[in-house]
């Protein structure tokens, strides 16, 4: 076990820039915990983390565009899904330090950029696109996929470019959750909760935001708990992969042991619905619900599957009245814009059900 003192230390000790203003509120949903007559529900702001219309990834690249700079790396090379906010976040990021940002999506070219695309265009990014496939179907892992990601990415950009990981899926960068699991220690205490009572809960697309939090949890003896929600379904031997970043974290920062895949608190699979990045109607409920109830934005890809497995285990009596959840909010607002035609077509059905005056579960 470290101290606070301790962990913010040792966590000093690496390079880091600072890309928002922390630390990032805690909100609570009191519509929304009045409306569902359960849990009192919170979110944690760190969508407000910039740079490039903000996310979790503020958290990640803080230390990994510190890294690009120590090393003197002039191109930066990474991927993702077509709405990937990390590939948002970095030509954001590139662009401010004046660095060539190159994209790589193993996707055909879209007729049209929304979203996050045409924000990474935006940023002046280098966008590759090629419809070869490169993981992210649940048959490798993510360690496999960011090897050969990099082998093909030598042959476009130079191999003296800095390699981020998806998602900024390595230890570097997910020393930002650790941080952030510090932060909110504080805050949680600063509100006199229980921390018995308290969950954690995440989206996970490459599981980084997850391992970091949970190291952070685990160094500082932490008693609450935090619980991931896969959005994916994407790669093979999941949450093995985030044992390992986890493992790797913990013993950077302190004596602690190997982290178990069984240890990690993942929800695998159940509200993927039918695919990574596929519009789904759960989702699109999650996100208008907490938009007409408390005006805040989530995202069709991410946030807005992970909050629709938060209404549905509510919704089930998972938790109990006393309990508080902290849903972390991971950013992504540009993605809507994506999915403007889906929400369109589905909104109808929304409006009469799951949002109409009195609603309850």
């Amino acid at each position: 076990m470290l101290s606070q003192d301790d962990l913010r230390e040792r966590l000093g000790q690496f390079p880091r820039l600072s890309y928002g203003q922390y630390p990032t509120p805690l909100e609570p949903l009191d519509n929304l915990t009045d409306l569902l007559k359960g849990p009192q529900l919170w979110v944690k702001r760190d969508d407000q983390l910039g740079p490039g219309m903000g996310g979790n990834k503020g958290r990640k690249l803080e230390y990994l565009m510190a890294d690009v700079l120590r090393l003197g790396k002039k191109k930066v090379v990474t991927y993702g899904g077509l709405q990937s906010n990390h590939a948002r976040m970095t030509a954001a990021c590139c662009a401010a330090h004046g660095l060539e940002a190159h994209l790589f999506f193993f996707d055909k070219r879209p007729e049209e950029f929304k979203g996050n695309l045409m924000l990474d265009r935006l940023f002046g990014a280098k966008l590759h696109f090629l419809p070869v496939g490169a993981g992210g179907d649940a048959s490798m892992t993510i360690e496999t996929t960011n090897r050969l990601v990099r082998l093909v990415s030598m042959a476009f950009v130079s191999p003296g470019a800095y390699f981020i990981p998806v998602g900024g899926h390595n230890m570097t960068g997910c020393m930002g959750y650790v941080r952030a699991a510090l932060e909110l220690q504080e805050q949680i205490k600063d509100k006199g909760f229980e921390d018995e009572r308290i969950t954690v809960l995440t989206a996970c697309g490459t599981g980084g935001t997850l391992a970091g939090l949970l190291a952070g949890f685990k160094l500082l003896a932490m008693p609450m708990k935090v619980l991931g929600i896969d959005v994916g379904k994407l790669w093979k031997a999941f949450p093995a992969s985030i044992a390992r970043i986890t493992t790797e974290l913990c013993q950077a920062f302190g004596p602690m042991g190997k982290i178990q895949p069984a240890e990690v608190p993942l929800v695998e699979g159940k509200y993927v619905g039918q695919g990574y990045a596929v519009f789904d109607m759960a989702a699109a409920e999650a996100i208008t619900i907490l938009a007409r109830s408390e005006g805040v934005l989530l995202d069709p890809v991410y946030t807005g599957k992970a909050f629709a497995g938060l209404l549905d285990m509510v919704r089930k009596g998972q938790f109990g009245q006393e309990d508080h959840i902290i849903f972390l909010h991971t950013g992504g607002a540009p993605g809507l814009w994506a999915y403007a035609d889906e929400f369109c077509i589905g909104q109808e059905s929304i409006d009469t059900t799951n949002t109409a005056p009195g609603w309850k579960p």
